[in-house]
């Protein structure tokens, strides 16, 4: 698998700006979605599953009742955030309607 670089402090912060629903904690990137229920909250939770897939990176996912807490890093780059991480949460949010 080729080698995958963490993005730098400054690619990120830019990031960050432009989405301020996600936040940068504990060397990932992170963000809390709540629901109507946890029917709702599943719901998204089955499509992130499918663009988990589709892009072939998968999240660290924390779901109680109606919330749903995402994590990103890439294990290939040590467990950093890298673009894939970025374009992943993007994807997300993209559908999210963030």
């Amino acid at each position: 698998m080729p080698k995958v670089d963490p993005l730098t402090k400054p690619e990120l912060d830019a990031w960050l700006e432009q989405n301020p629903a996600w936040r940068y904690e504990g060397g990932a990137i992170s963000a809390d979605f709540k629901f109507f229920d946890f029917t709702e909250a599943f719901a998204f939770l089955a499509v992130v599953a499918r663009l988990s897939e589709a892009h072939d990176h998968h999240a660290k996912i924390e779901n109680q009742y109606n919330r749903v807490k995402l994590t990103l890093t890439t294990h290939d780059a040590g467990n950093q955030v890298t673009k894939r991480d970025i374009q992943f949460a993007d994807k997300i949010s993209e559908w999210k309607g963030l």
